[in-house]
């Protein structure tokens, strides 16, 4: 018979079971109730008239496991001095979405060599965010594979959907079964319409075909997820962090009945893909709180331990300690003085 599947299927490697893999690496129960508490803050700040700035900040992506604890260490300490107007989350990204090729993440090739062992890197990833957890930090990634979160996310206190998967009805069906607050990105060209469209489409009830814990081919049935939110991130149009550009959000958003709850994204097209640039739209952002803005209530910004980035794929003995091998980021000393400003910056809206 005429082969009709598979045909540039190379291999398939079995995985661990989500199940497996929770039960090799549980959570504690320290870090559930940790969780538990930290999804309940970040949802009343994002909803209600909780004063607090919720501040997503990290590694553009984690590459090296013992550079993304010592960055959380560094994190935690800082979190805790601006804990009074600030909610400090750290990003641990594992998945990287490329506009055509290039590293996929942790999860897909946690070596480094192209040899893509997803179980090792599930192992890892999921270690990582326990020692981040047990730092008294909340933890925040992207999703992006729809398998993953069945690894991942009940270690997760906050989620974004990216500019590009915002779109899809995969995505918008999958963070209606999340269990923590989603922000759901504007889309590359800058358009609101799709990311508000998501947000209404994943506060309803969605059946969709994914795993259960034993990685059974199951039909999903979700009762919706309200706690979803808008991320600006600009698009190929330029920033849309401005006044005018704030207050445009709102108005769609009141039109669509959603709140007026914005998180922006500093990084991407907001800074024009320079990270050195991210503490500027910081400083705006302040100003128009300053001035009496109440929707604006948290940011995100790339940050590592060292500046920019370095070239990949590259031998792993060359790779510079805490430098990203994705987009640029501002280095510690920049993340200590923005956190810092911003916190200083915050003491109007507390008056």
């Amino acid at each position: 018979m005429q082969k009709t599947s598979d045909l540039h299927v190379v291999e398939t490697r079995p995985l661990p079971t989500p199940a497996q893999l929770l039960a090799e690496l549980p959570k504690t129960e320290a870090q559930a109730d940790f969780i538990a508490a930290s999804r309940r803050e970040i949802q009343r700040l994002i909803f209600t008239d909780d004063r607090r700035f919720l501040l997503i900040i990290g590694p553009c992506s984690i590459h090296d496991v013992e550079a993304g604890r010592d960055y959380a260490r560094r994190l935690a300490a800082l979190a805790t001095e601006v804990s009074d107007r600030v909610l400090v989350a750290m990003r641990v990204y594992f998945e990287k979405p490329r506009t055509t090729v290039g590293w996929k993440g942790l999860v897909m090739d946690p070596h480094l060599d192209g040899s893509h062992d997803i179980a090792a890197g599930l192992r890892l990833g999921r270690a990582l965010l326990r020692d981040v957890l047990d730092l008294g930090l909340p933890t925040a990634t992207e999703f992006l594979d729809p398998i993953t979160p069945q690894y991942i996310a009940d270690l997760v206190c906050w989620g974004a959907i990216g500019a590009r998967t915002t779109e899809s009805q995969t995505h918008r069906q999958l963070a209606s079964g999340l269990s923590m607050p989603i922000g759901f990105k504007n889309g590359t060209d800058g358009g609101l319409t799709v990311a508000i469209n998501a947000i209404k489409a994943a506060a309803q009830p969605q059946t969709f075909l994914g795993i259960d814990l034993n990685a059974s081919a199951a039909a999903v049935r979700t009762s919706g997820n309200r706690d979803c939110h808008l991320v600006l991130r600009g698009g190929s149009k330029g920033p849309n962090f401005s006044a005018a550009h704030i207050a445009e959000a709102e108005q769609l958003l009141a039109k669509a009945g959603l709140p007026a709850s914005i998180l922006v994204d500093a990084s991407h097209d907001n800074s024009a893909k320079k990270p050195e640039l991210q503490p500027d739209v910081l400083q705006a952002l302040v100003g128009q709180i300053q001035a009496g803005n109440a929707s604006i209530m948290g940011a995100m910004v790339e940050s590592n331990l060292q500046a920019g980035n370095q070239p990949f794929p590259a031998p792993k003995e060359q790779l510079r300690y805490g430098v990203s091998i994705t987009d640029g980021c501002i280095d510690w000393p920049t993340t200590e003085k923005l956190v810092r400003a911003l916190h200083a910056g915050l003491a109007t809206r507390f008056n």
